[in-house]
């Protein structure tokens, strides 16, 4: 019987292995960062490492003149040579942080759809056990303005609130000494904590839903819409009846069928239609946080002189250079040893590095969007229609560059055109083939359909097939349930559902 020994021993062995460098993940972070990313990390980088400052474009020095007209500098400039053989202990006067401070933004707090709700809430005349209710119902309303649970929830929720506080309130009446006043207490605690009902939850929820804005508080659309016509005086109309009674085929647009059913012309039918468009199908969205920040474009395009040219937008963006103090302390490297040493290599290696990281990213995102203005110059001069397919690859091969690295650069950039703002993914799109060889790109053909439905005549709608037949005419060769993928993506109903009577 053969047995095996456990042994250590060492070899020599030769192979290759591709490691990242962690600068080379901060310099793809920097591509990845829009304008306003970038401008507060830069503020950051200037607040850390004392090797960078700002060019003498980007910063006037705080001087002041004295009796005698000559300039003289700010008295507390900070030293850091003397900062780096103390210990790295950061100085600087107290007036400066003091004053830094004041000037720090201060977030204002914006009212949302519950705190405009509970301030009304808050000034109806009820008990305060109904205020609980009113609170909790308010509480499990979303931002579009809909009651996100159903009721039996809303009292499982506040009923398991009740039975901690009415605990605490029990165990404090039974420390009463009196008998007579304990149970009176004891008493007055259970009526004042007794669970809630549904019908209480109910008739909270109907108040609630008087409340401002008309429609909030509802448990689905069609109770929404039925608030709103309540609101506008429009109970008992033909509108009203439409929403209560009728409300799947009033989706579907049966207006003819409706017609029928309530004695009508289908033709008033659609005009009663047309009042409830009129609603809000999400009444709590006005007070939702705004979903549309101001867009500051990273890069601009200017026509001059028949050319257009490229610029970036980083005039806001602190240039960087080595600081003067670290030419003073590299004058005599020889007077720091060990941290100190280590602390000027790291922080110098570092602000070597943010420099050249920024300027390339300058110099990528410039290429990526010349080559996008060369190849889309008919976008330019005529619209939309014009977009020619464009790829990553594409872009990449041009410039010389990984793919990866212009998905980068694109990412949550924008650039300001003379037609408008654009996300620079905008310009990526694919193709589809025309009968004279060239391609078109998707962007385009859609652009194609909405205005063909936007000039259609609404009695006879086009349909799919039409509107197929109709871009064969300019030339585009695609299928019909293309046409419809499409036509969905630009939130456009079938033609059935578009036609007016």
């Amino acid at each position: 019987m053969s047995s095996f020994g456990n042994r250590l021993f060492q070899s020599t062995e030769l192979r290759q292995e591709m490691k990242i460098n962690p600068r080379l993940y901060q310099a793809m972070e920097l591509l990845y960062m829009p304008l306003l990313d970038l401008q507060a990390h830069l503020k950051q980088e200037l607040t850390e490492n004392p090797f960078l400052e700002m060019s003498e474009a980007d910063v006037q020095e705080d001087v002041s003149i004295d009796e005698e007209g000559q300039e003289k500098k700010d008295e507390d400039e900070i030293d850091w040579e003397e900062i780096l053989l103390d210990g790295f202990d950061a100085g600087g006067s107290r007036a400066q942080y003091e004053e830094r401070e004041r000037h720090d933004p201060t977030p204002v707090e914006t009212s949302d759809l519950r705190d405009h709700l509970l301030e009304q809430l808050h000034h109806l005349p009820i008990s305060d056990r109904e205020m609980r209710m009113g609170e909790e119902i308010i509480g499990n309303i979303d931002d579009d303005g809909f009651l996100a649970c159903s009721l039996d929830e809303v009292v499982e929720g506040v009923n398991g609130w009740l039975v901690d506080v009415r605990g605490i309130a029990i165990e404090r009446a039974g420390a009463i000494a009196d008998t007579q006043e304990r149970a009176q207490e004891e008493a007055e605690v259970a009526e004042l904590f007794r669970d809630y009902s549904l019908e209480e939850a109910e008739a909270m929820l109907a108040r609630v839903q008087y409340m401002d804005p008309a429609g909030v508080g509802a448990r689905d659309l069609r109770e929404s819409i039925l608030i709103q016509l309540r609101e506008r005086s429009l109970e008992g109309t033909l509108a009203h009846t439409l929403v209560e009674e009728h409300f799947d085929d009033f989706l579907k647009h049966r207006w003819t069928e409706l017609g029928r059913a309530l004695g009508v012309s289908a033709r008033e039918v659609q005009n009663a239609a047309d009042e409830v468009a009129k609603l809000d199908p999400k009444p709590g969205i006005q007070f939702a946080p705004d979903r549309d920040p101001y867009i500051v474009p990273d890069l601009i395009v200017d026509k001059i002189d028949g050319e257009y040219h490229v610029f970036l937008n980083d005039t806001s963006l602190p240039r960087l250079r080595l600081s003067r103090s670290y030419r003073e302390v590299a004058r005599d490297r020889g007077k720091y040893k060990g941290e100190n040493k280590e602390f000027i290599a790291s922080k110098l290696n570092s602000a070597n590095w943010m420099i050249q990281a920024i300027e390339q990213r300058r110099q990528t995102m410039l290429k990526v969007m010349n080559f996008i203005v060369d190849r889309q110059r008919e976008f330019l001069e005529k619209g939309v229609q014009f977009l020619r397919p464009l790829t990553l690859r594409e872009v990449a091969d041009h410039i010389e560059m990984h793919e990866s690295t212009v998905s980068r650069v694109t990412n949550e950039k924008y650039v300001q055109t003379p037609r408008g703002v654009y996300h620079l993914k905008f310009f990526f799109s694919s193709g589809l083939s025309t009968t004279s060889g060239q391609e078109i790109s998707a962007r385009g053909v859609r652009d194609k359909i909405r205005k063909l439905v936007d000039q259609e005549d609404t009695r006879k709608p086009l349909t799919d097939q039409k509107i197929v037949n109709l871009l064969e005419t300019d030339g585009i060769q695609i299928a019909r349930r293309t046409v419809a993928k499409y036509r969905d993506q630009l939130g456009i109903l079938p033609a059935r559902m578009r036609k007016r009577v």
